[in-house]
């Protein structure tokens, strides 16, 4: 046997090992239906030389030939947002609980340019696909993703029209849980820092707008700062609110890292807080539990809806006939009190 067949052992050479048929090592390494069963003694023998050879499939040549390749696309929106970070890991660790591995694609290029899914993930060489975001400013790629033939599943799909199988935070109440806490706590006078999200997603925004009018009357004048969701955006967006003749004496932010931001500016401006301001974030990055003071903030279910997204693409790989009818389920957002709230002065 040659050094590279030693390194990189086939079906042949499990063949030669275990004394059967190639075509019966592939059908036993493929769990391949037989018209007559094979031995278990045979099979055992199979796996055993397998198992001695060190012998690993190769996941593209079963894609090539249809057969399963045990591999998950992962589509994802925007590899530079620190939150996704957090939810590749839990993908790729509840795709290998289901016995998948990962392979991650980026949208790349600006929103106005071609973006056909081949560019992204060769689907071919997958079982099924989950979607990391809101992909609805890709056309192209949406397009190839409705003609897919493997299952397609939606994670964060925002205000995506529903045409896959999608689990979404209720992003709604979370905002409004975060909210109610703060007039529970006694403010009256609360701002929000709305960061612009892709495809302009508002509906935190709205959620807060909807809770004021609702509760006071509307937004007080300026109370709504829309800014870049990073940490200088949330810094300038809480200056700019901290100048008002009026200043709010609490303020709700629509990621933690705005929130981090408005809290980091508030110590510059010499604003203690809680003491004279009170911070709720949203999401729980790893940060938010860090901060001085701890950021209060809205916890994202992510383990419970990569959860919930890979079961159902694994279910929809493993029969077939399942129906891949669209459909969203949600998950609420626990508040996670901590020390950047608390009743006004």
């Amino acid at each position: 046997m040659s050094p590279s067949r030693r390194l990189t052992p086939t079906m042949k050479d499990i063949a030669a090992a275990s004394g059967v048929a190639q075509s019966t090592v592939s059908r036993v390494l493929n769990n391949a239906p037989t018209r007559v069963p094979i031995a278990a003694g045979t099979r055992e023998r199979v796996l055993q030389a397998a198992r001695e050879l060190g012998y690993r499939p190769n996941p593209l040549a079963r894609g090539l030939r249809g057969a399963s390749t045990n591999l998950i696309g992962a589509v994802v929106r925007d590899f530079s947002d620190v939150f996704y970070a957090g939810v590749i890991e839990a993908l790729v660790v509840e795709s290998m609980a289901h016995g998948y591995n990962v392979v991650l694609g980026h949208v790349h290029g600006r929103l106005d340019e071609g973006v056909p899914l081949t560019t992204v993930l060769e689907t071919r060489h997958t079982d099924a696909i989950v979607l990391l975001g809101d992909m609805q400013g890709y056309p192209e790629l949406m397009a190839d993703l409705r003609r897919s033939l493997v299952p397609v599943v939606g994670l964060w799909q925002g205000t995506s029209p529903l045409e896959f199988p999608t689990v979404n935070p209720d992003d709604q109440a979370g905002v409004r849980a975060g909210l109610e806490h703060l007039a529970a706590l006694g403010h009256r006078r609360i701002g929000f820092l709305s960061a612009d999200l892709p495809n302009e997603y508002r509906i935190r925004e709205d959620a807060y707008a909807d809770f004021m009018r609702e509760r006071f009357g509307g937004v007080p004048d300026g109370y709504l700062r829309r800014c870049p969701s990073t940490l200088d955006g949330g810094e300038s967006a809480l200056a700019a609110l901290m100048r008002l003749p009026e200043p709010p004496t609490a303020v709700a932010a629509s990621t933690d890292l705005v929130g981090v931001g408005a809290l980091h500016a508030a110590h510059g401006l010499g604003i203690p807080v809680p003491g004279r301001l009170s911070v709720v974030g949203f999401d729980d990055i790893l940060i938010a539990s860090h901060t001085v003071p701890a950021l209060t903030t809205l916890r994202m279910p992510v383990g419970e809806i990569v959860g919930h997204g890979v079961a159902e693409a694994v279910a929809l790989t493993r029969d077939p006939e399942r129906a891949r009818e669209p459909g969203v389920t949600t998950y609420e957002l626990p508040l996670i009190v901590r020390d950047s709230t608390a009743p006004p002065d």
